[in-house]
């Protein structure tokens, strides 16, 4: 009987040492992050293109390793608009345009599906005129998927055709067709995507690769809409 309670109070002991441990550890943890929120907020908010480089360093380790909080979210936000939603001017003189860090930040972004993520890279995909920053916004709409009410395709036509005015480059184009290919089982209305294909696969300013791949598209998805169509009828006929 002794044996059994000096077991019993072994194991008690145990498990409130345990216990204890497991509190203290997770305290830390929390601080530890609670801490690395506040550093990669403040070097993601530094006028020093250096320290936003820093931050996107912390932003990458953390969405490698799937523990993005919502204030690294906030941060890649403020990153992937620096020099377009939040601008800073001397002299007249725009001073943060940097567009490998909203490039990067929006590739982040793309490994962060939510509407949150969403949104902000639509909003880039609008608003930026860097086509390499445009390129990346796309990139990440197609990796994340979501088309909602056909937002995101008639998103990325729209920056697709004002580009293809302004600035049409082979890569952007490219990453159009990847992205219109990752969604196109989402998309309820398709008539802005194909004229948008159509568009890249009859612009010669495009290389050759980018044409043929968007005429394949192109017959895929007329392929596509007539085997629907057929569907349809089938199920009208019985």
């Amino acid at each position: 009987m002794k044996s059994l309670k000096k077991i019993t109070c072994t194991t008690c002991a145990l498990l409130l040492t345990f216990s204890l441990v497991a509190q203290e550890k997770s305290a830390e943890e929390s601080y530890l992050s609670t801490v690395e929120d506040v550093v990669i907020t403040e070097l993601a908010n530094s006028d020093e293109r250096d320290n936003k480089l820093v931050a996107l360093q912390y932003l990458e380790n953390a969405v490698e390793e799937g523990r993005v909080s919502p204030d690294m979210l906030v941060a890649l936000d403020h990153l992937a608009g620096e020099g377009i939603n939040t601008q800073s001017r001397q002299g007249g003189r725009l001073m943060n345009n940097y567009p490998d860090i909203r490039a990067k930040a929006c590739d982040l972004l793309g490994k962060v599906p939510s509407e949150e993520s969403k949104t902000t890279l639509k909003n880039i995909a609008l608003a930026d005129n860097e086509p390499m920053v445009i390129t990346a916004a796309v990139r990440s709409l197609g990796d994340i998927g979501m088309n909602d009410n056909d937002d995101v395709v008639n998103t990325i036509a729209w920056a697709n055709k004002k580009n293809a005015v302004l600035n049409p480059t082979s890569s952007l184009a490219l990453e159009v067709l990847i992205a219109y290919e990752k969604i196109a089982d989402k998309v309820q209305d398709k008539s802005a995507m194909i004229q948008s294909v159509g568009q890249i696969a009859t612009n010669y300013k495009y290389v050759k690769p980018v044409r043929d791949r968007a005429l394949a598209l192109l017959k895929q998805l007329q392929s596509n809409g007539s085997n629907s169509g057929k569907k349809n009828a089938n199920k009208d006929a019985k």
